[in-house]
């Protein structure tokens, strides 16, 4: 069953995640603002496009991977 949230299929084309790619064209700092951004959009149209709930899990969720990007450097930091 696919995960319009977690795992779009549509995002995973070919073996390979979109997100990942994404992240490995980008700067760390690039790729926090792309992830800032997308949350931003989500919780901006949450209640424009008919799915709220949907569009505010997609925002959750690109919450949820900065706020991993940022613990992962941080403990790249203090190592």
């Amino acid at each position: 069953m696919s995960d319009p949230v977690n795992s779009p299929q549509h995002y995973n084309a070919g073996g390979v995640e979109c997100i990942e790619a994404i992240e490995a064209s980008m700067s760390s700092e690039e790729f926090r603002g792309y992830l800032k951004g997308n949350a931003m959009k989500y919780l901006w149209r949450y209640n424009l496009k008919g799915n709220a709930i949907q569009d505010l899990q997609k925002c959750i969720w690109y919450t949820k991977r900065l706020q991993e990007v940022l613990n992962n450097g941080a403990q790249g930091l203090a190592s």
